[in-house]
């Protein structure tokens, strides 16, 4: 087999950036694991959840302050999102988007659709399903905890991996998204920070967090991904550099071809991302962690490994600076759960096992030979388009347009737009005494009690399937043996 990304293109394990510790502070909500967004759809929010409970497998819940589970409410949304589409999503269910009534023309005119049929959520982007509002005030009530925490000052780093809805728009879902909980969260972070950096490396363009701030000198978007062939949203070519006025050249995009691997990602993502500490000078940084950027991915194209994925966040990480995790795509869900967890641990500044250790969804990861750093053979990576000419090409349009951004221009902030927002840090997170032990979901209790439990004499079966592994062997390996 062939590490994806193959031909030399994997890094090594990440490092911790300068290896020193951070108070870091995590959120998940349960409630969203329960999330469908219908037969056959690729959006599986329950990718949230195996990775939460891979984290715990880990025993890194203790390494993290805990946020207070806190769904946002209409009236925080309604910080950017129009209130006519809000309304529209707190009423909308099932039964009213599908008919020729009025609700479905507006629902639609919004980029909402009825399900028709078994297995319709498969052409259907932004579907309406049971529970949507909850769901949308869920996600974006973590990403607004984790804002706060970091302008409290009592976190270096806050995780939301329920969030990274990065296609929303002020009126309108696109994208599987509906609630665009990144422009939300940006614009808390400006109360507390006089400029804020949003680096994306979903697989797709960020085209709503950067229409959001186009004409803001206070936010710069970086946007890394796959680009052209009709690839979903078609935006983000590097010469997209926002509108003319104080927000150009505070939009950077560094568009890349089907199959790049992981050393020439970080040719690309590595001295751009430097240049851009340097020029733009944050205060505070956002990260959204798309997986969907993995080898393997149902739906994106390129090859990088969960390693190369990871040192994107390590780098970040490595400038000391006030730091929002957020997931976003990623629809192979053990992939995604792997990566979001290993990025956790890169977030503590932890080093974690490749052995995946026995937990209730131990099962997920068996095609991945429950390694947390999954390999994939060759014939299964996307061709490389990516020459060494394009990259260079890529990197030098990208500095050109950096070369444009003043610090000047981004620093003649009027610092009186900022809001100071009180925020009470009692409310903010978990009081370890207080917190209640997390109810087990019941597919992660039934595999619990079918591999851990082995009642009198009876072997279990998941002893049977990973025990008694020689050195060198791989436990798919010696089930055939068993065989």
């Amino acid at each position: 087999m062939a590490m994806a990304g193959g031909g030399g293109n994997s890094l090594p394990s990440p490092s911790c950036g300068d290896d020193k510790k951070r108070r870091v502070c995590y959120y998940y909500d349960p409630g969203i694991s329960t999330v469908d967004y219908g037969e056959g759809h690729v959006m599986v929010p329950h990718r949230v959840t195996m990775a939460h409970n891979l984290v715990a497998a880990y025993g890194m819940l203790g390494d993290m302050r805990r946020l207070r589970t806190a769904p946002a409410t209409a009236a925080e949304l309604a910080d950017f999102h129009d209130e006519g589409y809000l309304a529209l999503l707190q009423d909308l269910t099932p039964d009213d988007c599908g008919g020729d009534d009025g609700i479905g023309d507006m629902a639609r005119a919004r980029g909402i659709y009825a399900v028709e049929g078994k297995g319709g959520g498969r052409g259907v982007d932004n579907p309406v399903f049971d529970r949507l509002w909850d769901y949308c005030l869920r996600y974006s009530g973590g990403s607004l905890a984790a804002a706060r925490a970091l302008g409290s000052g009592t976190a270096d780093v806050a995780i939301n991996w329920s969030g990274g809805m990065h296609h929303a728009c002020r009126g309108g879902a696109r994208g599987f998204c509906y609630v665009n909980d990144i422009v939300l969260a940006i614009r808390e972070l400006l109360a507390h920070f006089r400029r804020v950096l949003y680096v994306d490396i979903d697989v797709h363009h960020g085209d709503g967090v950067e229409a959001a701030f186009e004409a803001s000198n206070r936010v710069m978007t970086v946007s890394f991904h796959q680009h052209g062939g009709g690839f979903f949203p078609c935006s983000g070519a590097v010469a997209d550099v926002g509108k003319k006025g104080p927000g150009q050249y505070c939009a950077l995009n560094v568009p890349v071809s089907v199959g790049i691997g992981d050393e020439e990602y970080h040719r690309l993502f590595e001295p751009i991302m430097a240049r851009v500490m340097e020029v733009f000078q944050p205060e505070a940084v956002v990260l959204q962690c798309g997986a969907d950027s993995l080898a393997g991915d149902r739906l994106g194209e390129l090859n990088l490994t969960t390693r190369g994925h990871a040192q994107c966040v390590s780098f970040i990480r490595s400038f000391n600076l006030p730091l929002l995790l957020l997931g976003g795509g990623g629809y192979t869900i053990n992939h995604v759960a792997s990566c979001w967890c290993n990025e956790t641990a890169v977030a503590i500044g932890k080093e974690i096992p490749n052995d995946i250790p026995k937990h209730g969804f131990d099962v997920f990861y068996k095609n991945q030979e429950y390694k947390l750093h999954y390999k994939l053979e060759t014939k299964h990576l996307h061709r490389n388009r990516n020459t060494a000419n394009s990259i260079d090409g890529i990197r030098m349009a990208a500095m050109e347009n950096l070369s444009k951004l003043k610090l000047e221009a981004a620093a003649s902030v009027q610092f009186e737009e900022r809001r100071h927002r009180s925020i009470d840090v009692g409310d903010l997170y978990y009081d370890p005494r207080e917190q209640e032990e997390e109810e087990e979901s019941p597919t992660a209790r039934l595999h619990r009690k079918l591999y851990f439990e082995p009642t009198g004499d009876q072997e279990s079966p998941y002893t049977k399937h990973r025990c008694n592994v020689q050195p060198g062997e791989s436990s798919s390996r010696k089930q055939r043996k068993l065989k």
